[in-house]
């Protein structure tokens, strides 16, 4: 039976490259001379930790990564802006998910709508990704 997958994956080496860009070029703005700027990737967690001075520069750094992340070809869906940062000491650092794969409340979504489209075809999560298949 032929079947297909949906699938939400980041790729992590243009992720990876993504985030080489983005170091490269805040080391070289001027605003950003003589300040301490951390940006590291966890790729097991696939979390990026951000450690800046300021709200404000933490703000001018989260939209570099999103628009040298759009110009790698990823999406700036990709990056869970939600959670808060937080002051350490001098510093303010966040902690950014990297959203990889399909939640399990998209994931249902995604079946009902396809079996409220009336077509003739059986869907079904796996972990996450769901698997359409059918007859023809």
């Amino acid at each position: 039976m032929p079947s297909f997958d949906i699938v939400s994956k980041v790729d992590l080496q243009t992720l990876d490259n993504a985030i080489n860009t983005v170091k490269k070029e805040i080391n070289n703005r001027y605003d950003f001379k003589g300040s301490p700027v951390e940006i590291d990737l966890d790729k097991k967690d696939m979390i990026v930790k951000l450690e800046v001075e300021t709200d404000m520069k933490l703000d001018q750094v989260i939209d570099v990564l999103i628009s040298r992340s759009m110009r790698q070809g990823l999406a700036a869906e990709i990056y869970d802006l939600s959670k808060e940062h937080y002051v350490s000491g001098k510093v303010v650092k966040k902690e950014v998910p990297v959203r990889n794969g399909i939640k399990q409340d998209d994931a249902k979504k995604i079946v009902k709508m396809i079996k409220d489209s009336g077509l003739k075809v059986q869907a079904a999560i796996m972990d996450d990704i769901v698997r359409v298949t059918g007859k023809k």
